[in-house]
């Protein structure tokens, strides 16, 4: 059954908010889905709270006692590894009377002192320290008054996801076929680390809209135009186009991987990147080979992936790896926090050239960005135009969907629809 909606900012359909006829090759999806505070309510109930989403990768936290604080879902939260080397989620809340615990975004600490009352827990979460315990008298139950660690914690490959859902399935079959993916970006990369340090901002928007543009091939040629001019005029060869496919992987879940116009930093060398790095990428090239054999090592250099795990984690294998999470704060606006992903013992050149491509492209005064942006507050703003109801998302359904058609973001919308309306897919 259908779920129904009364939003304030514009009305919702007294039918389905998702419709799709395969016959006719439509797929529609009603405008209030971005606009709507109801709507935004339910979708922290029942999007947010009953998916895999992601927290951080075990590199930021490789030591004992290295701990990060963010919000997951709209919910304060820190992952910490413990004594013994595991890695915890806690509700970052404290037992006694509510104050955040963890109040750093990064760190190491052996104990978390509540700064209200002095509370103190250790790297388990569990109570260690009470002023004054002897106004308790016998009452006080330190086994009982730990940390609230979150439902689920599951790591794949030192992606690190949370689910406040205790039900939910385990998270390599809700990865499905995302873990392929996630695979060759890891295998390429060997041993993986998150940079220090965050490129975030805010986009006046609704967050399914970066979904949707994060994993779009269609917009890239006209909304991106000035950087493919950069790049032909560095001596990149363009002439071949974009070329590849569009694939849903369960769950919603969805990836583009296309032949890679551009360098790629793990092998694939570009002038971008200058002669004095031709050598040492060439090499890098070989050991893949070495590791992979000659098809998967090809696949792994010379193609890009930009990928969708649903409902928000998105990582971008292009000119340089991308880890990106989006949060909405309120229908119309979202936060957005940007990892960039590198081997660890790579050489400093190599590195530097890495962030290079990150930046130029991908950094908050990249080509890329200010562009995408301002495409999706556009977007916002014309939903609050009236006079439209539907967007259309019918592009490449009479076809074998290609990198440029929108197969990849109708496999977002059932898995949404399916969650927030209960409407089976």
């Amino acid at each position: 059954m259908t779920a129904t909606f009364d939003p304030t900012r514009q009305l919702a359909p007294s039918g389905p908010l998702v419709e799709e006829d395969r016959e006719h090759h439509r797929f529609r999806v009603h405008r209030s889905t971005m606009t709507s505070p109801e709507i935004h309510a339910l979708e922290l109930e029942r999007v947010f709270g009953h998916s895999w989403l992601y927290v951080g990768h075990e590199s930021e936290i490789r030591e004992p006692g290295d701990y990060v604080r963010r919000p997951v879902g709209n919910r304060a939260v820190f992952m910490v590894r413990n004594k013994a080397g595991e890695v915890k989620v806690f509700h970052n809340s404290c037992s006694h009377r509510g104050a955040v615990v963890c109040r750093k975004d990064s760190g190491n600490a052996k104990v978390f002192q509540c700064f209200y009352h002095a509370w103190s827990f250790d790297t388990d979460g569990k109570l260690v320290g009470v002023p004054d315990r002897e106004a308790y008298g016998d009452g006080l139950d330190f086994g009982a008054l730990g940390l609230r660690p979150v439902a689920r914690v599951e790591s794949y490959r030192g992606f690190v996801f949370l689910s406040y859902d205790p039900d939910i399935m385990g998270l390599v079959d809700y990865l499905a076929g995302a873990a392929e993916y996630l695979d060759l970006v890891v295998d390429a990369t060997g041993d993986a680390e998150i940079i220090r340090g965050t490129n975030e901002y805010a986009i006046d928007a609704n967050w399914k809209l970066l979904a949707e543009n994060s994993i779009d091939g269609y917009h890239a040629v006209p909304t991106h135009d000035t950087y493919f001019k950069y790049l032909v005029s560095l001596g990149t060869d363009l002439s071949g186009g974009v070329a590849g496919t569009a694939k849903s992987l369960g769950n919603g879940h969805a990836v583009l991987e296309y032949a890679a116009p551009w360098g790629r930093p793990v092998a694939k060398w570009e002038p971008l990147f200058g002669e004095d790095s031709r050598e040492e990428i060439g090499r890098l090239r070989a050991d893949l080979v070495e590791k992979y054999g000659e098809a998967r090592a090809r696949r792994m250099a010379d193609t890009n992936r930009n990928m969708l795990i649903y409902p928000n984690l998105v990582i971008n294998d292009i000119m340089a790896i991308t880890v990106r999470t989006f949060m909405p704060t309120s229908a119309d606006r979202m936060e957005v926090t940007a990892w960039e992903m590198a081997p660890r013992d790579e050489l400093p050149q190599l590195r530097q050239r890495r962030l290079d491509s990150f930046l130029t492209f991908l950094g908050p005064g990249g080509f890329a960005t200010p562009d995408d942006i301002e495409a999706l507050e556009s977007c916002q703003q014309g939903f609050h135009s009236g006079g439209l109801e539907w967007n259309d998302l019918s592009r490449g359904m009479a076809r074998d969907p290609l990198a440029n058609d929108e197969e990849q973001m109708r496999a977002f919308w059932r898995q949404w629809n399916s969650q927030v309306t209960g409407v089976e897919r």
